[in-house]
C-alpha cells in the first residue's frame, strides 16, 4: 500500500489564540482546476484547550462570521455567531441551532497542533512568495554613516 503525504500548513503559534477565543485567517487555496481561491478560516480555542477550525463563511449568505463587529461569538461567548443575520452555531460541531440557516452547519477544517503551532491539514494552499523583510532581524550588521551637510 502506497503512503500518501498530507499537506500541512502552520497557521499560527498555538498561544496566539487565548483560551475561549477565536481568530480569523485569510488564506488562499488551490482548487481542483489549479486556480487560487480565497479560503478564509476561523480557528477557535476552547476553554478545554482544544483547537477547532471552520471555513469563515456563514451557510446562509456566505459572509464572514465576524462581519461588522469583528466578533465570532454570541455575547455570552457560548456560541459562534454570524454578525450579519445572527445565525447561532454550536462551537464544537458548527451546527446552526438558530437563525436563517437552522439545520445547516459551518464547513469544518482539519487542524492539528504540531509542536507549538496550530496547523491546517489536508488543504493545498497557495504558498506566500514574498520578498524578505528588510527590517527583519538578521545576523548581518550594517554600519550607517551620516554625513553632515
Amino acid at each position: 500500500m502506497a503512503s500518501q503525504e498530507i499537506e500541512v500548513f502552520a497557521v499560527c503559534h498555538a498561544e496566539t489564540i487565548e483560551r475561549g477565543g477565536a481568530k480569523g485567517f485569510s488564506l488562499s487555496r488551490i482548487d481542483d482546476s489549479g486556480e487560487s481561491r480565497p479560503f478564509p478560516i476561523v480557528v477557535v480555542r476552547t476553554f478545554g484547550n482544544d483547537y477547532l477550525g471552520y471555513v469563515n463563511r456563514c451557510p446562509h449568505d456566505g459572509v464572514w462570521l465576524n462581519i461588522g463587529s469583528g466578533e465570532f461569538f454570541s455575547p455570552d461567548r457560548s456560541f459562534l455567531r454570524c454578525g450579519r443575520h445572527g445565525a447561532t452555531f454550536e462551537i464544537g460541531s458548527g451546527f446552526c441551532i438558530d437563525g436563517p440557516c437552522t439545520g445547516k452547519a459551518l464547513e469544518p477544517v482539519a487542524l492539528a497542533v504540531i509542536g507549538a503551532d496550530v496547523c491546517l491539514c489536508g488543504v493545498k494552499l497557495v504558498e506566500e512568495n514574498r520578498f524578505p523583510d528588510p527590517f527583519e532581524d538578521s545576523d548581518d550588521t550594517m554600519d550607517i554613516m551620516i554625513h553632515p551637510d
